[in-house]
């Protein structure tokens, strides 16, 4: 396809051959020496007939859009791209414009920029809008691509173009920070990125030589680039604003200072939020789901967790507002697949994780809405030849519907009820995780662990169904997307807990070999799931379960688990262990599978020292449990660590770490007269009779309880209060016993 020479038409021609059709796309990236002609042209274009100036634009102009278009929807075509250097040509093009520059030609510029950029991002990832249907081939190339378009000296050659005159080159710049951000490093560069003049004028002092400190400066932090935006947003320019609101949303992701700043405005002003809710009710809908984004963006940086319980009235009526103008885009006849689909993912991003935002999802009908839609575009019976028809947007917009129901239906049993009862989703979900669409199989899983944390879905729907069954036939293909078997892993960790009626069949189906698989395989997640899966199961199980269990992942397994660099993982099976020693005989039952019981001893010891509070509170659950077998309390007391630790929990650890502490003390001491030595050596008594001190009028203040107690070393439980003078009371009879056996043989 090589062309001899270059022109404004043969230009225009492969332009119109290659917008839209993937297949000329890859033939076209395939010509390599037709692809650098074109990237040439945007810097020199050849000679034309005439020799004009416009000439010489026009095919700058047109190169810019073929090179747009190549960068989307073939692989081959961005590798050939980016091998050929076009970010950064593209780059010089721009940072060689001059002030008379047409304006034509720096809005393709900028528009073919953003193309470029979003293409890059959307290789890297992670996806904005759901899962990505594959793994782009040209990750590793398009990684180091992005990373140059977010260097500083880069960014100062395309930032300052958002406050070009023409709408349509701010405008595609605004879209390209809005699509090309995708993590936390680049958003950090661009919020603390000012023009070169401010940085100079910064690096001065009064006095000329001065240097000053430049984290106070207002310039730093996202000052430049949020009142830049801010006042564009105030511009009467529909596709303006729609792509600042976007670019507001990414840049203000998990930043609460920067979300605060543009919830607030300074007296006699607007705030961005304030902008953003009166766009939200405009008649664009584009415009519309834009403000939705932005304001989503901000409320979530403020309001981040569902631990924090306290949403003020003021986030909540926001939260209200959103959740309306949503609700009319999702239900509506007129509005597009795809902007149902990114009304979708942003109602999920709303409620994602808090409680308070869940619950009034519920109660405004969203969720409702959101699975009317689903019914509506998931067939009753699936056949094959259906499904291979259905378009991409129909999956995606199921993948994004079947999201915002998982993320709804997490907290509350009410609302998982809703979901399997009166909105009767169950088909729906059951048939989405057969879809050949991977976003779909995930979104399907997600709403299944939903579901399966509500002990009466868990019960009914999801055993008479069959919905659990279906799960656990996905969780057993070894060929599945890891993301989906990253959700399909967390339902089974809820449908093998001992209440459930699929606990059997799993187990007879081979859920204990499966869950070993994932076991050893490289994947963290994944290794955290199957161990968090084994801890449910073992939950109160009978002694051949847990015989069953601790020889298929096995002793070696065990012990390197326990020297994992990941204290999740740590936790999880010191957990299991903790099951497993769940009374005497599984105590004897755990030595004799882990074998030599000094390595135990000395991996438990040394989780009591880590920093990670739940590795030590599990490690001492443990140790109290095998405290509880006579015949490894010497073990215990022989060891040269254990007592040390022990004692180190009574005096500094948290009480849910104190309380299983003085157990194990009490069982010491109250099985085992013969431990008063060694718990005395390790200063154990001495610490149960400072703990006791006072605990009178500790115990009666509350104040005191909170403000003094622990620092005065009294303790402040009352579990552990009991349980330490019980333990002290048999060490001290051990101790009488020991004086009088001395005092007899003196005689």
């Amino acid at each position: 396809m090589t062309i001899v020479q270059v022109s404004v038409p043969a230009l225009k021609a492969i332009k119109n051959s290659v917008i839209g059709n993937r297949t000329a796309k890859a033939a076209l990236g395939r010509d390599e020496a037709l692809v650098e002609r074109i990237i040439e042209c945007l810097n020199e274009p050849p000679p034309t007939p005439d020799g004009s100036d416009a000439s010489n634009t026009s095919i700058r102009i047109e190169a810019a859009h073929i090179v747009a278009s190549l960068s989307y929807g073939s692989s081959d075509a961005l590798r050939s791209l980016l091998q050929l250097n076009a970010p950064r040509v593209l780059l010089y093009a721009i940072s060689t414009l001059q002030p008379s520059a047409q304006p034509s030609l720096k809005a393709a510029f900028a528009r073919t920029l953003r193309a470029l950029s979003a293409a890059v991002a959307d290789a890297v990832g992670p996806s904005q809008w759901g899962l990505p249907p594959t793994v782009s081939d040209v990750r590793a190339e398009a990684k180091v691509a992005l990373e140059y378009l977010f260097q500083p000296e880069i960014l100062d050659v395309y930032i300052p173009l958002l406050l070009d005159p023409s709408p349509a080159v701010s405008t595609a710049i605004a879209q390209l920070l809005s699509v090309a951000v995708r993590n936390s490093e680049h958003r950090a560069r661009v919020h603390e990125w000012c023009p070169p003049a401010e940085r100079t004028r910064e690096a001065k002092g009064k006095r000329g030589w001065e240097r000053r400190d430049t984290t106070t400066s207002p310039s730093r932090h996202g000052g430049w680039i949020t009142r830049t935006l801010s006042s564009l947003l105030h511009r009467k320019d529909v596709k303006l604003q729609e792509a600042v609101l976007s670019a507001l949303a990414n840049l203000v992701r998990d930043s609460d200072s920067q979300a605060r700043r543009l919830a607030r405005a300074p007296p006699g002003t607007e705030s961005v939020l304030s902008t953003a809710l009166t766009l939200a009710k405009s008649r664009n809908t584009d415009l519309q789901l834009a403000a939705s984004y932005c304001v989503t963006s901000i409320l979530r940086a403020c309001v981040q967790s569902h631990h924090d319980p306290h949403v003020s009235h003021n986030d909540q009526a926001t939260a209200i507002t959103i959740m309306h103008v949503l609700n009319r885009i999702i239900e509506s006849e007129d509005t597009t697949y795809q902007t149902k689909t990114k009304a979708c993912f942003i109602l999920y991003s709303l409620v994602s994780d808090n409680r308070v935002f869940c619950q009034l999802a519920f109660e405004r009908n969203s969720l409702a809405k959101v699975a009317n839609l689903i019914n509506s575009i998931t067939p009753a019976e699936k056949s094959p030849e259906s499904e291979e028809d259905e378009p991409e947007s129909v999956c995606r917009l199921r993948e994004a519907a079947l999201t915002a129901v998982a993320a709804i239906a997490l907290f509350d049993t009410d609302i998982r009820t809703a979901v399997t009862d009166e909105l009767r989703l169950v088909p729906a979900i059951q048939a989405s995780l057969s879809n050949r669409y991977v976003g779909v199989r995930y979104a399907a899983c997600q709403c299944a662990r939903a579901l399966s944390r509500a002990v009466s879905a868990l019960r009914t729907n999801i055993v008479d169904t069959g919905l659990g069954l279906a799960v656990f036939q996905l969780f057993l293909k070894t060929d599945e997307d890891r993301q989906v078997m990253h959700a399909a892993s967390a339902v089974i960790c809820n449908v093998v807990t001992n209440f459930s009626p699929l606990r059997t069949t799993l187990l007879e189906q081979g859920v204990i070999q499966r869950l070993v698989q994932l076991l050893r395989s490289d994947d963290i997640e994944l290794k955290l799931n199957a161990l968090w899966a084994y801890k449910n199961l073992l939950y109160k199980a009978n002694p051949e379960l847990k015989r069953e269990v601790m020889s298929a992942i096995g002793c070696s397994e065990m012990s390197n688990l326990l020297q994992e660099s990941d204290t999740r993982l740590q936790e999880q099976v010191l957990h299991i262990l903790r099951h497993v020693a769940d009374g005497v005989d599984g105590v004897e039952l755990l030595f004799a599978e882990m074998g030599d019981s000094e390595v135990l001893l000395d991996s438990l010891a040394k989780c009591m020292e880590s920093e990670n509070e739940d590795v030590v509170l599990q490690a001492v659950f443990v140790l109290a449990n095998v405290a509880n077998s006579v015949a490894h309390q010497a073990s215990i007391l022989s060891h040269p660590k254990i007592l040390g630790r022990l004692r180190d929990c009574l005096v500094d650890a948290k009480v849910e770490i104190r309380r299983p502490a003085v157990s194990c003390v009490l069982e010491l001491a109250r099985q085992n007269p013969r431990s008063f030595r060694e718990l005395h050596e390790a200063g154990i008594d001495a610490t149960l009779r400072h703990m006791l001190e006072h605990t009178s009028h500790v115990a009666s203040s509350p104040t005191l309880r909170f403000a003094a107690g622990r620092q005065m070393g009294a303790e402040d439980d009352m579990e552990v209060q009991e349980k330490a003078r019980q333990a002290l009371h048999w060490l001290e009879q051990a101790q009488l016993a020991r004086e009088s056996v001395v005092s007899e043989m003196d005689l």
